[in-house]
């Protein structure tokens, strides 16, 4: 099993960047598909972005051109890259682990992101 701290979440004017960041514990971070997840007040939690252990990437269609997910092998850990950010990106962020046999998933905590108008 592995375990997700998520930390980057914070309050940005629309049009500004945050950076996110997961960090991972164990040996077998590269056997994990990660993914970033966003869940608003009121609304279902949302695949953003994951990205395979090869390093394929996938994006929900209101991020793309905007988001870059990307990942440290050796550091165990993925990033989520959010630019010209809106206030419906406004939601509580969440990572997630998959590993690429077993099909387990894993959560984070969640981190806060709120985008002002």
């Amino acid at each position: 099993q592995v375990q997700l701290v998520e930390s980057g979440g914070g309050l940005v004017q629309a049009g500004g960047s945050l950076a996110l960041s997961c960090a991972a514990s164990g040996r077998t971070f590269s056997r994990y598909t990660m993914g970033w997840y966003r869940q608003a007040p009121e609304k279902q939690r949302e695949l953003v972005a994951d990205i395979t252990s090869s390093g394929r990437t996938n994006y929900v269609d209101s991020v793309k051109g905007r988001f870059t997910i990307s990942r440290d092998n050796a550091k165990n850990t993925v990033y989520l890259q959010m630019n010209s950010l809106k206030p419906e990106d406004t939601a509580v962020y969440y990572c997630n682990a998959i590993h690429m046999w077993t099909r387990k998933s894993n959560w984070g905590q969640g981190t806060q992101v709120t985008v002002s108008s």
